[in-house]
């Protein structure tokens, strides 16, 4: 088995957004702190979304519930 001597010479490539499960301990706590921030975003845009279909399907409801 060859051992790669210039393996930490080497820049790390990080992903671009958040993988669910992936090894955290190499991120600094800036890096930690953008990570939060951007799922804290996307779980906001997920809660307007839910919501937009909560008010699609009450709206639904209320047309099919008035011919019955």
């Amino acid at each position: 088995m060859a051992i790669d001597l210039f393996a930490d010479l080497e820049p790390r490539v990080k992903p671009a957004g958040h993988e669910m499960g992936q090894d955290l301990s190499t991120l600094s706590l800036h890096e930690l702190d953008e990570r939060i921030a951007l799922l804290e975003r996307e779980i906001g845009r997920l809660r307007e979304a839910r919501a937009a279909k909560e008010d699609s399907r009450a709206a639904a409801s209320a047309i099919f519930n008035l011919r019955s």
